[in-house]
């Protein structure tokens, strides 16, 4: 079973983040980066699913060279080989053309990603992938099994369980339960520098959206606390201050 695993390059949870002066861009001075925690997680299933013999595991990455020290975890994770698509990843609509174009005539049976990204929280990946490869895709999965050519993949849905049956290929993104992440241990960092790491160009694709300014949350206001027997305050704090009703 060839299993492809697509990871992210975010900052660091713990980083403080700021923008260049007129907002259209991530200060990415001092920022600590690491693989997004949710493709980790995806890692460790693909590794999991592949053990014994049983598949090989792929990672992919679409960045700059910076990128790739995250790469090079992966692979001390358990990856077996990392390919690179030397490229800014201005959004997920460019992201997963890249993915896709790769993986089209790699016949890869599973592909995984994380349910999103830390830092856009977009949760697109996995559709996009299916959708340009013409195969099934499952979002938030919870639970993934693997059986000869079909998986059985459990996700949740608005007030209880989807448990659904998928013939191989797919593309699924993966959850918390899925798998617990793993941690590199000394012969895997060692064995992670003679790994493959091919780097390619990346395919033209058409801009369909841009950036035009980032902001940052407005700080949290005081809280105000209303006596509960008090129902006429709240409804005026909540009408003429919190302006919800």
């Amino acid at each position: 079973m060839n299993i492809l695993v697509c990871i992210s390059n975010v900052p660091d949870t713990t980083s403080k983040i700021t923008f260049s002066n007129d907002n259209t861009s991530l200060n990415t001075a001092g920022l600590q980066y690491i693989v997004n925690p949710y493709d980790e997680i995806a890692l460790s299933k693909a590794i999991g699913l592949a053990e014994g013999g049983k598949g090989t595991v792929t990672v992919i990455n679409v960045g700059e060279s910076t990128t790739e020290s995250t790469i090079r975890k992966a692979l001390a994770t358990g990856a077996d080989d990392a390919v690179r698509v030397n490229a800014t990843p201005r959004d997920a609509w460019f992201v997963a053309h890249q993915i896709a174009n790769y993986a089209k005539s790699k016949h890869f049976d599973v592909i995984l990603t994380g349910r999103e990204s830390i830092d856009y929280n977009g949760a697109q990946m996995a559709a996009l992938v299916g959708e340009l490869l013409s195969i099934p895709s499952v979002s938030t999965a919870k639970k993934i099994e693997i059986d000869s050519n079909m998986a059985t993949i459990a996700r949740e849905i608005e007030g209880g369980e989807e448990v659904l049956s998928i013939p191989l290929p797919l593309v699924a993104g993966t959850a918390e339960g899925v798998a617990e992440p793993r941690i590199p241990n000394m012969r895997g960092i060692m064995s992670a520098r003679t790994k493959p790491l091919v780097v390619i160009d990346p395919i033209d694709v058409p801009v369909l959206s841009r950036i035009v300014r980032y902001e940052t949350p407005e700080p949290r206001g005081t809280v105000a606390l209303v006596n509960a027997n008090d129902v006429g305050k709240l409804v005026d704090l909540l009408h003429n201050k919190a302006k919800v009703i």
